[in-house]
């Protein structure tokens, strides 16, 4: 039977999704693949019920299949993550933002980590969940390095205890792997992994939930976008050209037609401006105002019409 599931998902590789290069198995969008004597059933994933090509692509992998396998029906159910129930633990949570980058070592996770704490100090409930799988850093950033999560069982299901810093709520892979150890997993594997810490860690009320995600583009962030509704994506570069090209490359993946999730800024780490035309690395001095900066700047709700 699994060779003839895997024989369907690979066949469900030749339908691309229009106005892109990557096929609708990479987007991950098939799910739950079943036979049930000569019909095939599957679920189709689409962002959102206004998606213009919902019809014309569940048509093509209806077509595929029945022209090039013997199976005679063909059983598409369509669904759409807006409306999606949100998973028990996320249910108080009223706005969930992905902070990524292009590039690593742009300062992604040092800008995540100011706009938690600076979110934080004006009074909001903040979570922020390292979601950087195979290079954690906010332990480190937060001081927490020797912490330990626990589970704790509320109303009959098992949850996982954020550690608390700064008034932020904090959940990280580092803090259940050997730091001095190579975190060494192919992408479902990850991939599982955030789910865990999204899913079944115990936010309970939160305002924003900050997700910073690894580098680049990977099964981690399509899986992100498919398990949770983001209200939207920061992307963090350097002024300098070669990371501002891959920055680009992650905008378009954030506002592909496949993924749909508004970018609410563009953030241009590591430079600031001392007034006489130069530019300079931040120091203390300027961290506070720099994480003010960056918390109503791509926070600022009417100049970028985001409704948070």
């Amino acid at each position: 039977m699994q060779e003839k599931l895997k024989e369907i998902r690979d066949l469900l590789t030749e339908v691309k999704y229009p106005g892109t290069s990557k096929n609708i198995v990479e987007l991950d969008m098939v799910q739950n693949i079943r036979i049930e004597g000569e019909k095939v059933l599957f679920r189709l994933v689409f962002q959102k019920a206004s998606d213009p090509f919902v019809g014309s692509v569940k048509k093509k992998a209806e077509a595929l299949i029945k022209e090039k396998t013997s199976y005679t029906e063909v059983e598409i159910e369509n669904l759409f993550v807006q409306d999606l129930e949100r998973p028990l633990s996320l249910e108080k949570v009223k706005n969930i933002i992905a902070v990524s980058s292009g590039k690593g070592g742009v300062g992604k996770s040092t800008v995540a980590a100011n706009l938690a704490v600076a979110l934080a100090a004006e009074g909001y409930k903040v979570g922020l969940v390292d979601a950087d799988i195979f290079g954690p850093s906010i332990p480190k950033m937060f001081g927490c390095e020797e912490a330990q999560p626990y589970m704790e069982q509320i109303d009959g299901k098992d949850f996982i205890v954020p550690v608390e810093k700064y008034g932020v709520k904090l959940l990280s892979i580092g803090f259940f792997v050997d730091p001095a150890s190579a975190t060494v997993w192919r992408g479902p594997m990850a991939s599982n992994a955030l789910k865990q810490m999204v899913e079944q860690g115990f936010w309970d009320e939160l305002d924003y939930m900050l997700i910073d995600l690894p580098p680049g583009t990977s099964d981690i962030h399509l899986t992100l976008v498919q398990t949770v509704a983001l209200t939207g994506a920061i992307v963090v570069s350097t002024p300098q050209q070669v990371a501002l090209a891959d920055a680009i490359k992650g905008i378009n993946m954030f506002e592909s037609p496949g993924i749909q999730v508004p970018v609410l800024g563009l953030v241009e780490n590591i430079i600031f401006s001392d007034g006489k035309g130069r530019n300079n690395w931040p120091n203390k001095e300027v961290s506070g105002c720099w994480a003010k900066y960056l918390l109503y700047r791509v926070f600022a709700m009417e100049a970028m019409q985001v409704n948070l």
